[in-house]
């Protein structure tokens, strides 16, 4: 569980959410030039040797590897591997106690089990080193579980060498998900992909059981560099390609993991900064890492190294939940998204140019690093930072890669590398690195600090953030902040499509043209965005932007494009579209098929199965997700609402109540309560529903909105002009309040 246990419980939900809850990116599409084209066409005749096989011939990046955190991701508990004191120790969090022991070389715990009941769990397999070690037991089904007890393996004068309990210390109930029996610390489906090498889940949705395989255990050779049988071959046959006599430009291998072109980072005389040699040529090597180092979901298991990451996963944008909105890390998203921000990214720089790609450690120590290719007289120097040299304000992260703390103890560094902005932090809530350290000063004076710093020398230019922020916040000039950073090229991908993605809820005839561009773009993240905001538009008009997209390159947009179209009618779709539109959808169906194991996959065939006309299948899907994980709220309302759309609605008000049971508090089912009543004519009660939902979420300007027309249906006026002005306040650009205006307005009409 190393790569998915998070302690904020909301933070940890939503990242259950999968594919349903992510979108995700790509950096461009696989083209005839690029490696992973190559590994498209060769890997399926390709077989897995193991790692031992590539040992004889690279004994430097074998031994480099050995002892990593990749080799070490995942082993056999043995009184090697296992770090944890299982001398009959016993840890306690929240009133459930654990007890470790260890009897014939075998290790066990003694905790709270399934469905509450205490029970003995042998460990099989431990999970990672550093800063913690989780272990797994296995429990009926197949199904291997990480225990919500971790070893905090840091030495004792750190705070370490103790059992920490992941979830926090408070009280997890046997049925939440993040109970460690539950769907949170499931290995097979959460964590087996990024700690083992070629994982098949091997689930049966019939039995609801996993025979899961891995062609080995730890995270080896072939895990990056992809099955390795032609390689060996070229190597056996002298580095001749098998049958054909001419060299082979792949050694045998599916793809190339590097840029290949010999390309180096080289600082001239007098320049502060190194410059790469040759342009990056490919983007293989990058998303090899991004496949587990980004928050993301698997689409599909058919994993082809060197394609694009997001024909087999979805790696989330900036989503509210988890990044700031000028970037900054927020909830635990590793290190591509962003990786993807940086001017170091933009510079061509890749994971290898600072990390050894076989031991995963950085090739110098603390600015020394930095100093491979920023001058160190420049920039390692007071002159440049302002602080006492050799001090810990004095080391390039301390500014440039702040951490935050994940699992308790995990300090995680934010790849983006920026400038301390304390100006834009103080603008748009982000944490501000300067009066993090600087306790008891203001943004204010940081900023003016920095100004002082810089004297002359130009002001930094306008930041993406500022948009990302108007846009979340409904700010007036949303749209326009948001259409104007789409359109602009010399912003990251990553940000542009973003804000592609909010402006769904601010699109206009003005803002239409940064659509277009977005789905036409080269780039397959914003082509992904385009497709996803398209779905706001009118029929003609989102079948002229996603329909287009349903032949792309790329399986994530595709599908995007599709699940815009899904709900038009089949008369507003040209015979074209509607057969690309079919055969996307089919492809949805596959990678919903593939995901069975998890709830939202039946919740997404469900409403497949909606469009498609069939209820009983509908229902048989939403029911399968609400017996598999009782949590998953999306179902119930999802059921709820095919239900009323069959006229049921006795059974809709039913379903959500039974929703209710398990989440007293959840503003969507609130609402849909509160509409199921209206349309039952009990105003009360849906006034009362409407309400509590519109105060749960106060962003969700519809549901403020309904509120007050309820309020208005039932001749309360005045408190219904409140709500929507208090609303409008919140987020005065938001385009739900267009046809309602102010009350000093509507009195002048």
């Amino acid at each position: 569980m190393t790569k998915r246990a998070t302690p904020a419980r909301d933070s940890a939900l939503r990242g259950l959410a999968g594919v349903a809850g992510l979108l995700a990116l790509v950096l461009s599409a696989c083209g005839q030039d690029d490696p992973g084209a190559a590994a498209e066409k060769r890997e399926p005749g390709a077989r897995f040797v193991g790692s031992a096989a590539c040992a004889a011939c690279h004994p430097r990046e074998t031994e480099r590897w050995r002892g990593s955190h990749h080799d070490l991701a995942l082993q056999r508990a043995d009184a090697r591997s296992v770090l944890g004191d299982f001398g009959a120790s016993v840890a306690t969090a929240s009133g459930v106690e654990a007890t470790f022991s260890k009897r014939d070389g075998r290790f066990f715990v003694r905790t709270e089990g399934p469905g509450g009941e205490p029970g003995e769990f042998e460990v099989v397999e431990t999970f990672g080193v550093d800063p913690l070690q989780q272990f797994l037991v296995v429990l009926p089904g197949g199904r291997k579980q990480a225990l919500a007890w971790a070893w905090d393996s840091r030495a004792s004068a750190e705070g370490g060498k103790r059992w920490i309990h992941l979830p926090s210390d408070e009280r997890v109930r046997p049925d939440d998900p993040l109970h460690w029996t539950n769907v949170a610390f499931g290995w097979n489906h959460q964590c087996a992909e990024c700690h083992s090498t070629q994982v098949r889940k091997g689930y049966d949705s019939a039995a609801g059981s996993y025979a899961t395989t891995f062609e080995e255990e730890d995270v080896g050779c072939e895990a990056c560099h992809g099955p390795a049988s032609r390689h060996v071959a070229w190597a056996e046959a002298g580095g001749e390609a098998q049958g054909s006599g001419s060299a082979d430009p792949l050694r045998g291998l599916v793809f190339r993991i590097g840029a290949g072109d010999s390309a180096r980072f080289v600082r001239e005389p007098g320049e502060r900064i190194a410059q790469r040699s040759r342009p990056r040529i490919s983007r293989a090597e990058i998303e090899t890492c991004a496949r587990c180092h980004a928050r993301r979901s698997t689409l599909r298991e058919d994993y082809v190294h060197g394609r694009p990451i997001l024909d087999t996963h979805l790696v989330a944008l900036f989503d509210e939940d988890l990044y700031f909105a000028d970037g900054q890390i927020r909830d635990e998203v590793y290190e591509y998204g962003s990786f993807l921000q940086s001017r170091m990214h933009a510079a061509g720089v890749t994971c290898s140019d600072c990390h050894d790609p076989h031991s995963l450690a950085t090739y110098e120590e603390g600015n020394a690093l930095c100093g491979r290719c920023h001058s160190p007289e420049v920039f390692d120097a007071p002159e440049h930072h302002h602080h006492a040299a050799r001090s810990t304000a004095a080391r390039c992260v301390t500014c440039h890669a702040p951490s935050r703390t994940y699992m308790r103890v995990d300090e995680r560094h934010d790849h983006a590398f920026r400038v301390p902005r304390p100006d834009l932090s103080a603008e748009v809530g982000s944490p501000d690195v300067c009066t993090g350290c600087h306790e008891g000063r203001s943004p204010a004076w940081a900023s003016g600090e920095i100004a002082r710093w810089r004297g002359d020398r130009p002001a930094p230019r306008e930041h993406f953030g500022r948009a990302l922020h108007a846009g979340r916040s409904g700010a007036v000039d949303a749209e326009e902040r948001l259409a104007r950073l789409v359109l602009d090229e010399s912003e990251p991908p990553i940000a542009r499509a973003s804000a592609l993605r909010l402006m769904g809820d601010h699109l206009s005839p003005h803002s239409l043209g940064a659509l277009r561009a977005g789905a036409s773009s080269q780039d397959a993240l914003l082509r992904l965005a385009a497709a996803g905001a398209a779905a706001s538009l009118p029929p003609q008009e989102r079948v002229a932007v996603a329909g287009r997209l349903l032949r792309d390159p790329v399986l994530a947009v595709r599908g995007e494009a599709a699940l815009a179209l899904a709900d038009l009618p089949a008369q507003a779709i040209d015979p074209v579209t509607r057969v690309a539109l079919d055969d996307a959808l089919d492809e949805q169906r596959r990678v919903l098929g593939s995901a069975l194991d998890q709830p939202h996959a039946h919740v997404g065939l469900g409403n497949l199965h909606v469009r498609d006309g069939d209820a009983s299948a509908a229902r048989a899907s939403f029911e399968r997700a609400i017996a598999m994980a009782p949590w998953a709220i999306a179902a119930y309302v999802n059921l709820a609402d095919l239900e009323r759309a069959l006229g049921l609605e006795a059974d809709a008000e039913a379903t959500l109540r039974r929703a209710l049971v398990r989440d007293p508090e959840n503003a969507d089912v609130l609402h849909a309560l509160g509409l199921a009543l209206v349309r039952q004519r009990r105003m009360s009660e849906a006034i009362d529903a409407l309400g509590r939902a519109a105060e749960r979420a106060p962003d969700r300007s519809r549901y403020a909105l309904a509120y007050a027309l309820a309020l208005e249906s039932v001749g309360e006026t005045r408190r219904s002009r409140e709500v929507l002005d208090a609303a409008r306040r919140r987020r005065p650009g938001d385009p739900a309040f267009s046809g309602f205006p102010p009350e000093a307005e509507a009195t002048t009409r």
